[in-house]
Formats: C-alpha cells, sequence, structure tokens
C-alpha cells in the first residue's frame, strides 16, 4: 500500500510541476496531496472495509470533494475565466491517484503522462 500511495504523490507532483513552472497557483505540492489523498481514501474504501458496502462510493466522493477544490482555482475576472485547465489537472490527478491505489499502475502513469503533454504542448497548438 505504501509504493501504491508513493506512486500516485509521484504522479501528482509530475503534473504540480508543470502548473507550478507555468506561475499557476496549484502546484507540486497540491497535485501531489490530491493524488496522495485520493489514493489513501480509495485503499481504505476498497481495502480497509472489504466485503462492507460499495467502495465506489468512496470514488464518487473524491470526484465531489475535488470538484470542490478545483473550483476554488476558477476566477472570472473582467468577462474573461482563469483557471480552468488547473481546475482540471486537480480533477484528473485525483483520478490517477484513485487509479494507482487499485492496482492500474500503467494506466495511471500513461494518464500522468497524456497531461503533462496536453499542459505542455497544449498551448503551441492553440
Amino acid at each position: 500500500m505504501l509504493g501504491r500511495i508513493a506512486l500516485a504523490t509521484l504522479l501528482g507532483a509530475f503534473i504540480g510541476y508543470e502548473r507550478e513552472r507555468a506561475g499557476k497557483p496549484a502546484g507540486v505540492r497540491t497535485h501531489g496531496m490530491v493524488a496522495l489523498g485520493s489514493a489513501l481514501f480509495t485503499a481504505v474504501s476498497v481495502f480497509g472495509f472489504e466485503g462492507q458496502g460499495d467502495p465506489a462510493r468512496m470514488a464518487a466522493q473524491i470526484v465531489t470533494g475535488v470538484g470542490f477544490l478545483g473550483a476554488g482555482t476558477i476566477l472570472h475576472l473582467r468577462g474573461t475565466v482563469q483557471g480552468l485547465t488547473t481546475a482540471a489537472s486537480l480533477w484528473v490527478t485525483a483520478a490517477i491517484g484513485t487509479a494507482v491505489a487499485v492496482g492500474m499502475y500503467l494506466m495511471s502513469i500513461e494518464t500522468a503522462a497524456l497531461v503533462w503533454v496536453l499542459l505542455r504542448f497544449g498551448p503551441r497548438v492553440e
């Protein structure tokens, strides 16, 4: 379990590094903690209460909770909206943490790499 939590944290920090490098408010620590927390909540739900209730309920609550966190990064100023990409990166970081916790390592690593590519090269394409 510790390895899963560590991998989730590293993948989240990897995404957060790009956000921090771009000067965004949510960086390495925030993304790392979102992935860590999502992985821990998921692991506790799936493995800690095995056979008791529906572990998918925790994943649903993670999505909701991170949605509120992401909403805090979105600003509406003078007819423009800022922070949507950071909010989306927090949301997908939570999904990565959840996937790592249930053993979907390759999918999690590939997703983190795709997120990094989108964040790094997306502005150039736009």
